[in-house]
């Protein structure tokens, strides 16, 4: 296919789309009068305008624009430049306004009142920094800003979506100087539609534009879905983060589901009738990202005055650097609780901004610690963090608060019943505010099909034991991380004496060895086998060894804290 034909099917039918969606086509050639030459990112009289007029007693002269200006175009071309440009576009850089003898905060974007801003977009756009000349398929422009750069591709190139992923890399490297205002990029070639953040080239930071409740995922429905000029404000001032992790500088931009369950729970905030929701999103989907925006963006919104927001995560997680230097991630007001006694300071003296703590410190809490009605709970591993007493401490200290669970296994009852559902999602059809199952991560390619077989029946785990035992035991408990069940697990005698009966065990090591060598190891695969405890793994080691090789299996075991040297 020709590359004119390339632009008749693909890259003129975007922009036509765009142009329906609300953004107004400059030609190449308009576009460069504006810019005033290759070198130049911006439509230049068209920020300076934007500028003035977004900072009303602020940016009063022409040349304070343009001294605005100047200290965007000498940002770093760097992954810091960028995240120095996203802060121009988010509105975190001050001018001194000599008058008041004080520091105002500037705005390129106004992000409430849409029709404030001007959007352009254009094609062929030629860059040139003296060293390269770069020429993107189509770029997007808010106030004069680039902000997303899309490489379209003809639908009959196979490998069209790498191709054009690779043009995007090759942009980063050659013109750096443009890339640096870019905060999106996007990939399609008629079939499917691709985004990602820019300075983040893993191919896992690419993700699938899909939207879920669209009735047709035809062409046209993708393109004015993402363009949509409140979508693309959105998504740069509320979707993006840049996160710091070793002294290293990532950036991340979230996707369409969690963009969605933010948008689902920040409107369940807004709603006074009702004060619980459960996120239902699978493994592996990014709940703490999408946990971290929700936070964010109720800590911002004027609307909630400023809140108290409490992020309820395990120790596991509270361990990662993400979760001990929130301020890397754009907080301001952090604070840990450190102990049951910090945590019901920090309730009774009324503190705003953003707590983290973990289930236990609730442990024997007041009732009514605070009553404020805009403090909201971000409760993370929903399922078995407020089941038992440990839950109703937390609800009874925070009566009026909103609560929202985010759990990838919902636990659908329990002894009490009162499973994740019913705690979290009595006030939403089907128990849930807003559900991504493995079956649409499969869709979107982030998660690779599940392949199984169910055991035979004598094999499964007796239901009631395991209730008796295990479930329920650790729900009273308010079990909330893997020590804490493994503990449990311990106390159940009758349980593992039942899971390591030698007749039970030589039983599956039947069925494993003989389902490894018709089904697995023809394929050139391996496979491991998970016992319930140490000795377990001794006891399947011996039965193995009767239906294969003793060289084929070995047990590993992890040290443990006690283990001598």
């Amino acid at each position: 296919m020709t590359l004119a034909s390339e632009r008749n099917t693909v890259q003129n039918p975007l922009i036509r789309y765009a142009v329906e969606a609300g953004w107004e086509y400059l030609s190449p050639d308009e576009a460069l009068r504006l810019r005033g030459g290759e070198d130049k990112p911006f439509l230049h009289p068209v920020l300076s305008e934007a500028i003035q007029r977004l900072n009303p007693g602020v940016v009063t002269e022409t040349a304070q624009a343009e001294e605005i200006i100047r200290r965007m175009l000498a940002v770093r071309p760097t992954i810091e430049g960028n995240l120095e440009a996203w802060e121009y576009l988010k509105g975190l850089k001050t001018v001194f306004v000599e008058a008041e003898k004080r520091e105002y905060n500037v705005r390129l974007l106004d992000t409430r009142e849409i029709a404030a801003n001007t959007f352009h977009v254009t094609d062929e756009f030629a860059f040139r920094n003296g060293r390269f000349r770069i020429r993107a398929d189509v770029v997007f422009l808010v106030n004069g800003i680039p902000v997303l750069v899309v490489e379209t591709k003809a639908a009959t190139r196979t490998e069209g979506i790498a191709e054009a992923f690779d043009q995007i890399r090759r942009y980063h490297e050659e013109a750096p100087e443009l890339m640096v205002h870019a905060q999106l990029h996007a990939l399609t070639h008629l079939v499917q539609f691709f985004y990602g953040p820019t300075w983040n080239l893993s191919r896992k930071m690419l993700f699938n534009w899909r939207e879920e409740m669209a009735s047709a995922q035809d062409f046209e429905t993708l393109v004015k879905r993402f363009v949509a000029p409140r979508r693309v404000l959105q998504m740069l001032t509320d979707y993006i983060l840049f996160v710091r992790k070793d002294g290293e500088l990532s950036k991340v931009i979230l996707r369409p589901h969690q963009m969605r369950a933010a948008e689902k729970v920040l409107a369940r905030a807004k709603d006074p009738s009702k004060k619980r929701g459960l996120i239902w999103h699978t493994q592996g989907s990014g709940k703490t990202y999408t946990m971290i925006t929700v936070a964010k963006r109720l800590l911002e919104d004027p609307y909630f005055q400023n809140p108290t927001v409490l992020m309820i995560v395990d120790r596991n997680e509270l361990q990662q650097q993400l979760f001990q230097n929130l301020a890397a991630v754009g907080f301001e007001r952090v604070h840990v609780a450190q102990s049951k006694r910090h945590l019901r300071e920090l309730l009774r003296q009324d503190t705003r901004g953003l707590i983290v703590t973990m289930i236990h410190k609730f442990d024997d809490a007041d009732a009514n610690l605070n009553t404020r009605a805009n403090i909201f709970v971000l409760v993370d591993e929903a399922h078995r963090t407020t089941g038992g007493d440990l839950g109703n401490y937390l609800m009874g200290a925070l009566p009026n608060a909103t609560f929202i669970g985010f759990t990838g296994t919902p636990i659908d009852k329990s002894a009490h019943g009162k499973g994740t559902f019913k705690v979290f999602g009595g006030d939403d059809t089907g128990g849930y505010l807003d559900k991504y199952s493995i079956r649409d991560s499969i869709q979107d390619g982030a998660t690779v099909p599940l392949h199984y077989q169910m055991a035979p029946n004598d094999l499964l785990v007796d239901r009631e034991a395991m209730e008796r035992e295990f479930w329920t035991v650790a729900e009273l408990e308010g079990v909330s991380d893997i020590e804490a069940l493994n503990r449990v697990l311990d106390r159940a005698v009758n349980l593992k004496n039942m899971l390591k009966n030698s007749e039970r065990v030589e039983r599956v090591a039947e069925f494993v060895a003989n389902h490894f060598q018709q089904y697995i190891r023809p394929m050139g695969y391996k496979a491991f086998l998970v016992a319930v405890d140490r000795e377990a793994c001794c006891l399947y080691k011996e039965a193995l060894d009767q239906w294969l090789p003793p060289k084929m299996s070995r047990v590993v075991i992890s040290r443990g804290h006690n283990d001598h040297a």
